[in-house]
């Protein structure tokens, strides 16, 4: 009997998961606050942004990298065809994703439904939104659907999730559960808690990755540990932060090595959460190369072998991200 070989969804269609190479699996393209296109001091010129980003993503190429990951979900300036080109131009393979959060993000049609009194939208009609963007592809605001999403990306509201997130985060488990598709959840203030939102879904733990697990927040309560012993993924992924939430890159490796020795190698993701090109917000101008250029040889000094790099860098990802 043969076994089917596992494919990723990309912006191009799928892909066998052994193609993906270096993966960085939280970072993103084209960022826009919602509502920002519409600002008058915003400016949206696509061949510039194209310009932009296939210097970013060659550069990526050049330097080891094969697949990035835009985890930035719906409505913050995704843009399929852009990455469809993108893609075709720079040989690096892009995953979009689905999703939405944290509620504050949201627009109102999505807080208060046609109900009386206005109630959050249940679980179930996320799930339905975010399920016809992988079956039956990601939509392009009023003209058609192109493409599958490869991952579902939920974020909750960092004071603590609130009863909108909930509904989002038990929405992504169940588009897990019916697609085979990998789920993203960026934690409130309580990691171990969002997780557990999840896998009460019936959301196997290693359909999941959690991230920024590298904020103080999180190491502060061993949750990178916690995590990982009830086998989601750990994604410490602001590598190259300078800022007071977060570790510094010395301090997350030895993160990353602690986690090894833990046994837990094969649970670790890395990512930089950079931006390719952002409006309304800050850009994170890191280079998408720079795990792998200023991080990888942090682990290298303190001692991790290349088997374990192998697998954090290439395997970890190609595993989490194959539709199952």
């Amino acid at each position: 009997m043969s076994v089917s070989t596992p494919t990723v969804n990309t912006v191009l269609g799928p892909v066998p998961a052994d193609e993906l190479g270096v993966v960085q699996v939280h970072e993103a393209l084209l960022s826009v606050v919602p509502g920002a296109e519409y600002a008058f001091d915003i400016r949206i010129d696509r061949a510039e942004i194209f310009e932009i980003l296939a210097a970013r993503l060659k550069d990526f190429r050049e330097h080891g990298g094969g697949t990035v990951v835009d985890s930035t979900g719906m409505f913050h300036g995704r843009d399929v065809r852009l990455y469809e080109t993108l893609s075709r131009a720079t040989g690096v393979h892009i995953v979009a994703s689905t999703g939405q959060g944290p509620e504050e993000m949201l627009g109102g049609y999505f807080l208060t439904p046609q109900t009386n009194p206005p109630t959050p939208w249940p679980a179930e009609k996320f799930a339905d939104l975010f399920t016809k963007e992988i079956t039956e592809g990601m939509v392009v605001p009023r003209v058609e659907r192109r493409g599958a999403a490869g991952l579902v990306a939920a974020t909750a509201t960092a004071e603590g999730m609130t009863a909108t997130d909930e509904s989002l985060f038990r929405g992504a488990a169940r588009t897990g559960l019916a697609t085979g598709v990998a789920v993203s959840i960026r934690y409130g203030n309580d990691p171990v808690h969002d997780l557990e939102i999840v896998l009460d879904e019936k959301l196997p733990a290693g359909r999941v990755v959690v991230g920024g697990l590298d904020r103080k927040d999180a190491v502060a309560t061993g949750a990178s540990l916690e995590v990982a012993r009830r086998g989601a993924y750990v994604a410490l992924d602001h590598v190259g932060a300078e800022d007071d939430a977060h570790l510094t890159d010395a301090e997350r490796a030895s993160l990353v090595v602690e986690l090894v020795r833990a046994g837990f190698g094969d649970r670790v993701l890395l990512s930089s959460s950079a931006t390719g090109v952002a409006k309304g917000h800050p850009a994170n101008d890191l280079p998408y190369h720079h795990v792998l250029t200023a991080f990888v040889p942090r682990l290298r000094e303190l001692g991790l072998g290349e088997e374990d790099v192998r697998r954090i860098l290439v395997e970890n990802p190609r595993d989490l991200l194959s539709a199952r």
